[in-house]
């Protein structure tokens, strides 16, 4: 501390005598005016990061800063209201994409983490029954740039994803063929931005888990590496877990522990697989299930999760947002996680399916 700093009486951290707030906590400094109390934000209170498109950029544009949510004062640059010193939330903070009526997604920091390293890149066509792609990344907190590798993945592997899928000869063999090359070219497109984005002087190089749906008609193609899943939760019947996970909690399951007691473990997040400049093995685990009725596919991080593991469970509490709007019904999944206390950054990507066939498809699985 220099000797003409002075020192926040709050959390102690080093300050400019001119000064008004604290960097460090957004306590006024002596000196500065005293501040109204400051309520806490809330999911509704944060801004997005952009809006839906049905393409996105390697790089979205900066937005721009709302009003205090405390106050309605201007937002300086240093994200700290110039009128009560109340620090706004960032845009990755909480954001939301609807490329589509019938897909949605909420990505959010959680309670507990102090920056999200969660990201998603949907893509969708107008009409239900279309064609449709969520993708979700968890960056790694024990790497360096997680957040921004997370978001830059996503993106990328989506630019592969959202263009019509070759159909190779015709047959059904070559069809999956194709479709499984373009997965395992969403995948790799994933882990090159991934590498891009990492210091390859660090010890610890960026990475992230990685999961993609693709709603084509009446059928789901999926992939994943890591821990971040895909269901298919219909609105009748059971629901199913469509990723295999690459945990040590997995290993555990394969080898004979129930469920339940394998993800209790203090060690069931440790991920065997990864996407970055160091993981061992990026080729996707690919699979495919045909849609019989209406339900949704829901793709998500273990911030969800981590509270109902179980496809029935997630059921229950899809249910229990009372919509079926994909939004609506996302946003209330993200709520939910967080008061169970919000440990992890949680992401949740939503298609609604099953519910308005072209005629060809519902007669005949061209996939």
């Amino acid at each position: 501390m220099r000797s003409d700093d002075t020192a926040c009486s709050a959390c102690g951290a080093p300050a400019p005598a001119t000064a008004r707030f604290c960097e460090g906590c957004g306590a006024p400094l002596p000196g500065a005016d005293p501040a109204a109390p400051v309520p806490v934000a809330t999911l509704a209170d944060a801004a997005p990061i952009s809006t839906p498109t049905a393409r996105r950029s390697a790089v979205a544009p900066a937005p721009a800063r709302p009003p205090c949510t405390a106050c309605g004062g201007e937002v300086g640059p240093d994200l700290y209201c110039t009128t009560c010193g109340t620090k706004a939330p960032r845009p990755r903070d909480h954001y939301r994409e609807a490329p589509a009526g019938w897909v949605a997604g909420v990505c959010d920091r959680g309670v507990r983490h102090t920056r999200n390293e969660d990201a998603m890149a949907l893509f969708a066509e107008p009409e239900p029954g279309g064609r449709a792609a969520p993708v979700v990344c968890d960056g790694v907190s024990s790497s360096s740039d997680s957040d921004r590798a997370a978001l830059a993945a996503a993106r990328a592997s989506l630019e592969v994803l959202a263009p019509a899928p070759p159909r190779g000869l015709g047959t059904s063999e070559s069809v999956e063929a194709a479709a499984a090359s373009v997965l395992g070219r969403a995948a790799a497109a994933a882990n090159a931005a991934v590498i891009a984005h990492s210091d390859p002087s660090s010890d610890n190089p960026a990475s992230c888990t990685w999961v993609a749906a693709v709603v084509d008609g009446v059928t789901v193609r999926y992939a994943g590496i890591g821990d971040s899943r895909a269901y298919l939760l219909p609105d009748h019947g059971p629901g199913r877990l469509l990723t295999v996970d690459d945990s040590l909690a997995q290993e555990l399951i394969e080898a004979g522990t129930p469920r339940a007691r394998a993800e209790a473990d203090a060690a069931a997040h440790t991920i065997v697989r990864w996407l970055g400049l160091d993981a061992p093995d990026t080729t996707p685990r690919v699979g495919r299930v045909t849609v019989d009725g209406p339900g949704w596919v829901l793709v998500c991080t273990d911030g969800l999760w981590n509270y109902a593991s179980e496809p029935d469970a997630l059921r229950a509490r899809v249910d229990a947002t009372g919509s079926t709007d994909p939004q609506d019904v996302a946003l209330g999944l993200v709520r939910w996680a967080c008061e169970q206390g919000g440990r992890d950054n949680v992401t949740v990507a939503l298609a609604r399916v099953g519910t308005q066939w072209p005629d060809t498809e519902r007669r005949e699985d061209h996939g």
